[in-house]
């Protein structure tokens, strides 16, 4: 199976996957074995959303929208026209994955097999459901896949390297027990948005998305905000009021509920609106509801704050403040050659 056979077998599953991007899932004409898979995958939706509450129909929905669009044949040929494909002999990947937001481990899964080497999958049980379907499909479509997929449960054994995402604390376990495999081992990171307040409220707004998106359990999402002296969130709170209804899902409002709760128990000084706390605080990660933030006086000393602290930060959001910053409401529809911790994988993935 060439380069060529495993772009096309995943614009294929782009298209399988198009079906289920909207609110309205709507079976399409011309789509390879859908009468063998539709209704199969939207079982498979129904059980990641009974498995995991947080994976709700908005956010399933926005996550597939977003692969969808990725996987276009011409998407991904921009994305590859860099590398040289050209390896020797493939070898077997382990994959570890999370399991915050839907389909968040699917880049590294596509990476691996377009880059023609053999996947081991090691899934989270909060988002078990959805890839193994996908890759059934996908072994429809390109049956030389069949040999070249495999999940499993247990321990992970006979495989020559390993790309594994977790916390801080499994990721130490990650580099003691992979010392000897090349591997990318990827700890906790958040995302911090940069305010001046010249923000336009449709910029703030997109800031909005780039917070409650997926709930806020993404690396990807504003966990933290840094604003200038004397800040008037006035704007920024008119700006949330899109994402009000978020707060009649009883898992985020339980979080709501308790961490302020213990906000006013502890004193913290916290202002909120009824769905959303934000809290002076110098830690990058906040818990649900919540949103941490610092002053700073002066920008290039933000700056170099901030680049003394990358290795913690996934995005930056802001406008005219840094080279690779992201623009307010697209923390969540990345690229693919947005790689996670500017690792690139696929670079990785040639050289083992």
């Amino acid at each position: 199976m060439n380069l060529e056979q495993r772009i096309k077998a995943f614009a294929k599953l782009g298209d399988f996957i198009s079906q289920f991007s909207d609110e309205k899932t709507q079976k399409k004409e011309g789509i390879p074995f859908n009468d063998l898979f539709f209704d199969g995958f939207k079982h498979q939706l129904k059980l990641a959303q009974e498995n995991n509450r947080w994976f709700n129909t908005n956010n399933l929905n926005f996550s597939l929208n977003g692969w969808s669009n990725s996987l276009k044949e011409s998407n991904i040929n921009i994305w590859l026209k860099k590398y040289n494909f050209n390896i020797s002999s493939p070898k077997k990947v382990a994959i570890i994955m999370a399991g915050n937001i839907p389909l968040v481990g699917f880049h590294d899964f596509l990476s691996v097999l377009i880059s023609g080497h053999d996947v081991i999958v090691k899934q989270s049980s909060n988002d078990k459901h959805l890839l193994p379907f996908l890759a059934k499909y996908l072994e429809h479509i390109e049956p030389e896949f069949k040999s070249k997929i495999t999940f499993i449960d247990g321990k992970l054994e006979d495989f020559d390297a390993v790309i594994a995402t977790g916390s801080d604390n499994t990721a130490r376990y990650f580099e003691y027990y992979f010392k000897n495999k090349p591997s990318i081992i990827r700890k906790n990171r958040n995302s911090v948005a940069v305010l001046t307040e010249n923000e336009r409220i449709e910029e703030l707004e997109g800031l909005a998305d780039d917070i409650f998106r997926y709930y806020g359990l993404g690396c990807r999402n504003v966990s933290k905000l840094y604003v200038p002296k004397n800040y008037d969130f006035q704007n920024f709170f008119q700006a949330m009021y899109k994402w009000k209804d978020v707060i009649n899902d009883h898992k985020y409002a339980n979080n709501y509920d308790y961490n302020k709760a213990v906000y006013l128990m502890s004193e913290f000084d916290i202002l909120e609106n009824g769905f959303l706390m934000i809290k002076e605080d110098s830690n990058f990660s906040s818990p649900i509801a919540t949103i941490f933030y610092e002053y700073y006086n002066d920008v290039n000393e933000l700056k170099n704050e901030l680049n003394s602290k990358k290795t913690d930060i996934q995005c930056i959001v802001s406008k005219n403040f840094t080279d690779h910053e992201i623009v307010f409401g697209n923390t969540q529809t990345p690229n693919l050659w947005d790689y996670a911790d500017n690792v690139d994988t696929v670079a990785f993935l040639l050289k083992i």
